[in-house]
This record gives structure tokens, sequence and C-alpha cells, in this order.
């Protein structure tokens, strides 16, 4: 999934489903839970390893050559449809990607193993396992020119000169930045961070009155869009704000591509965590197909009461200027409400320890009473992940045109996994490309109309923040300009 707020935690989608099912069907593929499922399979290019008992309840391992975790077990129900068989090969579908697996004769005998905890816990085999993965999974080595043997041998001896938690972090941390991963994080237990604490010495607080204010995206988000609503419409939604921007031209702004599922999360545990916490809680221990699910009908219900209040504009301006990502199913979601017919609006591939897999097609499905007339997305440096892939997906609408400055350049999905010592990272795992196959990693997707917006997240920030008005005055002079081009 895409690592969320950067992350894509976390950057896929039942919108390929339909498509998927008529073609697979007609190829001869079963649903589950129908005979012929139980056994074992490999997925390599994810590292994952899926065993099925009585066609009925599965067991589901983040496996390498050197460790294999039991990530979840449950009823192969839990599923729903987003598994189908053909033969040998089994279909997982999540959001907007299917990933492959192959029926194996053996179940992998690390698998079944028990790790000792003196091992579990051991910093220099936890480094190991942690570069075994990059070294099957990290896409971009090529792209970023990593020396991956070089790096890995300079980072191991940086450890065995001292073997301790606290720098097996640091190491692991400072790994993931000379890689330039952009989807890529190290999340330790709550129990290390609170000795990491203990142990450090005090901050130093200062009060330096000429410091300048630091702006969240949400906050800015909600300072440009009062700037921008001549009419407020909104109702029932705090992640999306619509209205109209003048008598003609309706304007929605998109502040996130999650937060939109109705996880049904107890009052008790919003209270001790924060909501985004007991949200991420709640997510992380459900089928990651059945959370996205939810992800799009939420989003899909405000997009709905959105449209039928914008549907006599003659343009629609659609900001996510400080939407650091998501979910590429809400994006697409959202983007199918101005789509009319079925179109191929991306290509990707995921990096495995044999290579890239085959070239994989994403499609973008249609609404009933979709929105045709022009519309102008406003993209930023500070859009991202699936905002991206929400840029990058409109070049396939042809009354599409995008104002602002190119976006941050984290496309790829963040391939989450876990160390035997308990702790969590993800590294970028795929290219995620536009239908001709050009890759916007780093780069990012570009605007039609460039206001040349600083790359800094906090100079482009106090920048529309502080004048937004000026912010609307040049965005303004970008849309007479295209309209003139119409």
């Amino acid at each position: 999934m895409k690592r969320i707020g950067a992350i894509r935690p976390f950057e896929h989608n039942y919108l390929l489903y339909a498509i998927l099912s008529l073609f697979l069907l007609s190829c001869g593929i079963e649903k589950v839970p129908e005979i012929g499922i139980s056994g074992v399979w490999k997925s390599s290019e994810s590292g994952w390893v899926l065993q099925v008992e009585q066609d009925s309840t599965y067991s589901f391992f983040h496996w390498n050559a050197l460790s294999c975790s039991l990530h979840r077990q449950g009823p192969i129900a839990d599923f729903g449809d987003a598994i189908q068989v053909n033969r040998d090969t089994l279909l997982l579908t999540q959001g907007v990607l299917t990933y492959r697996f192959f029926r194996t004769s053996e179940f992998p005998t690390i698998c079944g193993e028990t790790l000792p905890p003196a091992k579990a816990s051991d910093p220099m085999y936890n480094f190991e396992v942690f570069s075994q993965t990059i070294a099957d999974h990290y896409a971009f080595m090529e792209l970023n020119n990593i020396d991956w043997p070089a790096l890995y041998e300079q980072q191991r001896n940086k450890l065995s000169a001292d073997p301790s938690e606290s720098r097996l972090y640091e190491i692991l941390e400072e790994t993931l930045e000379l890689l330039k991963d952009n989807h890529g994080y190290l999340e330790a237990d709550e129990a290390f961070y609170e000795r990491l604490e203990a142990n450090s010495p005090p901050s130093e607080t200062t009060n330096d009155q000429n410091a300048r204010k630091e702006y969240g995206d949400f906050e800015v988000a909600n300072i440009v869009s009062e700037a921008y609503l001549s009419e407020e419409m909104t109702r029932e939604s705090t992640l999306l704000r619509w209205g109209m921007l003048d008598a003609t031209s309706g304007y929605v702004q998109i502040k996130a591509m999650w937060l939109f599922a109705n996880l049904d999360i107890p009052k008790s545990r919003t209270e001790h965590l924060g909501y985004v916490g007991a949200y991420v809680e709640a997510f992380q221990a459900m089928d990651e197909g059945n959370y996205i699910e939810r992800e799009v009908a939420g989003v899909r219900n405000t997009m709905d009461r959105v449209m039928a209040d914008l549907k006599s504009a003659d343009r629609i301006v659609l900001d996510i200027r400080f939407n650091g990502g998501g979910q590429d199913a809400v994006s697409f979601e959202i983007l199918r409400h101005f789509n009319n017919q079925r179109r191929k609006v991306a290509l990707e591939k995921l990096k495995g320890p044999a290579g890239f897999s085959p070239i994989q097609e994403i499609w973008l499905e249609t609404y009933d009473m979709p929105f045709l007339k022009p519309v102008f997305l406003l993209i930023s440096p500070q859009t991202g992940s699936a905002a991206e892939t929400m840029a990058l997906a409109s070049h396939s609408l042809p009354h599409f045109k995008r104002i602002g400055s190119s976006t941050s350049g984290a496309l790829s999905t963040a391939l989450e996994k876990e160390l035997p010592n308990g702790w969590d990272f993800a590294l970028s795992n795929e290219h995620f490309m536009d239908t001709a196959g050009v890759l916007y990693e780093n780069k990012g997707i570009p605007a039609d109309y460039d206001l040349h917006y600083p790359r800094g997240r906090q100079e482009f920030f106090r920048q529309v923040a502080e004048a937004p008005y000026a912010d609307l005055e040049a965005v303004c002079e970008a849309l007479e300009e295209l309209r003139e081009q119409e």
C-alpha cells in the first residue's frame, strides 16, 4: 500500500475487480472458496506465502531466504471476491493492484520453525533480514545510483562495531535515507521508544520569538479553501470541502486519500490514541482488501454529494496541493466521477528477487453521470503518493489540465514488512508509470501551467497560507489562460 501522508502508513481497489472478474471468469477462473485453493502459494514478487487449509482457513506469512513470520490468520472468506484461482496461479486483488501467487508443493521449512527469542532480538540477525528484503524488493537501485553490495557492507561493518539495539535502529534509518526511498520508513515498538527516551538527555526548549510558524497540511488547506470559496456547500465531511469558486466554477479540495472508512472505532481507543492513531490501529487489524473497500465506499458517498451539488458548474477546480496521499483506490474512485468510458490510465510492475514482474495495466472505471466539462487539477510539491497517482491518471482524461508545480515524486506503493524483533518497516517495490511506460519517481508529475511553487514543505505552506488571496489570484490567472486554449 502506499505510505500514508508521505504515506502512501500505507499507497489500492475494488475498481479493478469489476473488470478483472469478467476477464478471469471468461478464462475459466474460479472464485474461492471452491475446490482447488487448499495448499501453499508463494508470491516471490512481494515476499509472501499464503497457506490455505481445507479451502476454509488461511495463514499469511512474510517470507524471504532468511526469515519467515506469521502476519495474519483467519477464514478464507475474509478475502471475499478478492481472490481468484486459475490452476496453479492465485490472484489477490488489493486496491488497484493484483498480486500473483504460484502454487508450490512444499511449505517453506523456515516458516514452520520457532525462532528462539535470543535470535529474534539479535541486532545482526535483524539487520541481515532487513538487508535481504532490500536486496529482494527495492525497486530503485538503478534510478538512485545505489551500489547495494558496497552500501550493505558499509552498514554491516558499522553495526558490527556496536551491535546494540539503539545502533541497529540508527543504521536501519540511515540505510533507508541512503537508498533515497520515498516511501521507506522504520517503526520500532513502543517499548523501544520508551527506553530510547529514558536514556536520552533532556531536550532544551527555546522561546525564540522570531521563529516562523510551522504549518500542518490540513491547517493550510483550511486557510486556502476559506479564501477560495465564494459559496460553501460542504456538509458531513472534514476531508473534502466544496462549493463555488465564482459564479460558474466549482471548487473541490481533497485533503487526503484515506480516513474515509467507517471502521467502528471504540471511543475509548480514540481517547487513548487520538483519532488517527486509533484509525491506524483499527485498519491494521483488518484484511487490507476489506479495509480498502471501506475507504472507497466512504469517499464514494461524499463524492456523490459533491457531484450533485456542482453538476451545473461550467468547470471544476480540484485541489490536491496539500494532499500527502493514502490509498490509490480512493484517488481512482474520485477520478471515476469524471470518466465516461473505461480507460487504461497507468502501468505498474513489482520488484522481486528474480527481477520485475510482468507489467500490469491499471484501468479506471466509469461513473453513471460523469462531469465532462473542463476540470483543472491543482498540484504542488506536497502532492504525494496516492494523490500523485491521481495526477498521473488524469493525463488519460482529455478534459483535465494541471495547474501548480510538479508533484513530490513518490508514486511507488510501500511494501510493508516486519523484522524478527517486531519492528515494522517498508520500502518502495513498484514502478508506477504512465501508459507509455514513463516513470515519474523522484521528478513528479508536471503541471501544464507552472506556478513555480517552492519545493520546501514549510516554504510552500507559508507562501500560500500567509497570502491565500495572492495565491488565488495566481490560480485564477492560470485558469483564464487555459480557458482561452479550450
